[in-house]
């Protein structure tokens, strides 16, 4: 289905909880957020109601996302529960990968494709700052469990900061040699807590020019989104660049998010949202469900208004979003 521009809108991301494990410098308040309760969010039954309403309008991609995903009981299930819809076709999930390692061969054997794992730094001192409470190693061995589960590639998303991980790009591009690891760094943006960016943002080409390989352009791979792909000589995986300040993509945007409260939301940046849970508390059906899916996709932006050092107010932050 298109939106009102023309763009083909087939890929829903879907978060899951606003909860995370994390407390990440750029994201979410150190003392944390005031939880959403259970009756404020969507049971998992209730959102697989709405993806087989919305199935049949063209939509074949699902993206899990929190907070992190995997800090809700039932994640196995509820990817098992997608993986049986009609129409759906590509699973995918983004998660913080710590608590990954128990249960990426569950996942995979679920229905689940692959995996983007955010992470920031491979310097175990570095990435307990920027989390304020996460071990690396854990994050390595989700990386592990996940590789050997087939949940491939796996992609890392790194938030590129100036002054803090970019003496680390190296090394990140280093993951790529042996491993069908797929490094995507990603410029900040200013969706997470206010002013935090300010003087931080460092754009894909100022990271380009500081890799000092040649950078060989490649096709993307399975999933591929916003990303521009290269490999450096020799290496089974990629290094992605995904530019949401610098050249920003809006007009291949084909996705429009769920968030856990049950607002679909047509862009990230964007403060519009359209209720879909009421409708699906009164069991209105699916043609309802559907007619709301089109409004949203009606009012999806042209394109989003981010600006690198500008923190706009917004109702609510990427950890509630799903990003």
């Amino acid at each position: 289905m298109k939106d009102a521009v023309g763009r083909e809108i087939n890929y829903l991301r879907i978060s899951v909880t606003d909860r995370c494990n994390f407390r990440c410098l750029y994201c979410m308040p150190e003392e944390g957020v005031e939880p959403k309760s259970h009756p404020d969010i969507l049971r998992f039954e209730e959102i697989t109601e709405f993806v087989k309403a919305v199935a049949p309008l063209g939509i074949s991609k699902i993206r899990v996302t929190g907070g992190e995903p995997l800090a809700r009981k039932g994640v196995v299930e509820f990817v098992r529960q997608l993986h049986e819809v009609e129409g759906i076709k590509d699973i995918s999930m983004t998660t913080n990968g710590s608590m990954l390692s128990s249960v990426a061969a569950d996942l995979k054997k679920a229905g689940l494709d692959r995996v983007n794992i955010s992470l920031d730094s491979l310097k175990p001192e570095r990435f307990h700052r920027i989390t304020r409470r996460g071990r690396l190693a854990d994050v390595l061995r989700g990386i592990d469990a996940a590789l050997n589960a087939g949940l491939v590639p796996v992609k890392i998303n790194c938030v590129a900061v100036r002054g803090f991980n970019d003496d680390e790009i190296g090394d990140f591009i280093n993951l790529t040699r042996n491993y069908p690891i797929y490094i995507r760094f990603i410029e900040l943006m200013p969706l997470g807590e206010t002013g935090w960016g300010r003087g931080h943002y460092l754009s894909a080409e100022e990271i380009k020019d500081s890799i000092k390989e040649e950078l060989l352009p490649t096709s993307a791979p399975a999933g591929a989104g916003p990303a521009v792909y290269y490999r450096v000589p020799g290496a089974i995986g990629a290094v992605g660049f995904i530019t949401p300040i610098s050249r920003h993509f809006c007009d291949a945007c084909n996705r429009v998010r769920l968030t856990a409260d049950g607002k679909l939301k047509p862009c990230l940046e964007s403060d519009m949202e359209i209720d879909v849970k009421t409708a699906l508390r009164e069991r209105r059906g699916d043609e309802e469900l559907r007619r709301i899916f089109r409004e949203a996709l009606l009012k999806k932006p042209v394109c989003h208004h981010m600006v690198s050092e500008t923190n706009a107010a917004h109702l609510r932050s990427m950890w509630q979003i799903g990003g």
